[in-house]
């Protein structure tokens, strides 16, 4: 339980970090329009050049950031296993949707039952665009107040609810790589392990991809490993998706 003072420590920190973040701007992105490929080493947004066939659908994700009870313990990020049964990708934008803010926490609220007022939005990353054309925003928000969230999973979408460290996306610790061909160039598929709670998983694919993004942006740093490989050219492709190949 974190004392009346490291309480206030926390929330000053939180809020010094919400403040950074609203600042970010996603490095030529446009929230309207295109895909920015900086993950593969290219800044531009890339929408106009995608024949109409590869014009993705669109879908976001929370990515709900909470700090630690005890000083030390730094920033959590919220994870989830997803269910085997989970035929679709989740966080498609419906009719209704005010924008991806909207759709990443009201996805939350309908996967582990977290209510979009405990967050605090902050930002939005550059878009992630996965094999199956589905471009998925990142959303950022902090949760100030963890012990108000009570996890609830949707069974039928997510198996387990669970928080590891956003730092351990940076480091090259229980981390491995492999390359992957698609659409004539090689691709770095990133995958971490964590244990908690006598409990092992693997993080990999989209999510790690986003994750490491997310961290980088959150510690203005990049990552203590290759994020991917350089000159590569795609069509405004940047990521492979999660499911198993």
């Amino acid at each position: 339980m974190a004392t009346t003072n490291n309480s206030d420590l926390i929330s000053s920190r939180l809020a010094a970090l919400a403040q950074q973040l609203r600042l970010y701007k996603p490095p030529g992105f446009d929230n309207h329009k295109g895909v920015s490929v900086s993950q593969l080493g290219f800044t531009e947004p890339v929408d106009d050049q995608l024949p109409e066939k590869l014009n993705p659908n669109r879908a976001a994700v929370l990515i709900c950031l909470f700090h630690g009870c005890n000083d030390g313990d730094g920033l959590r990020v919220i994870l989830t296993k997803r269910s085997s049964g989970l035929s679709s990708h989740p966080g498609k934008v419906e009719e209704g949707d005010v924008d991806d803010a909207d759709t990443a926490t009201r996805e939350a609220k309908e996967e582990i039952g977290l209510e979009p007022s405990l967050v605090n939005v902050v930002t939005v990353l550059e878009p992630f665009l996965s094999k199956h054309l589905l471009r998925v925003i990142p959303v950022i928000g902090i949760l100030s107040d963890r012990n108000a969230f009570d996890p609830t999973p949707n069974l039928a979408e997510v198996d387990e609810v669970f928080d590891a460290p956003l730092e351990m996306f940076l480091k090259d610790e229980n981390r491995k790589s492999e390359e992957r061909e698609w659409m004539g160039n090689r691709l770095l598929i990133h995958y971490f392990n964590y244990e908690t709670g006598g409990k092992k998983f693997m993080i990999w694919g989209l999510t790690a991809g986003i994750l490491i993004r997310a961290a980088s942006v959150v510690y203005q740093r990049p990552p203590a490993f290759l994020e991917q490989i350089p000159n590569i050219k795609l069509p405004g492709v940047i990521s492979i998706d999660t499911k198993s190949p």
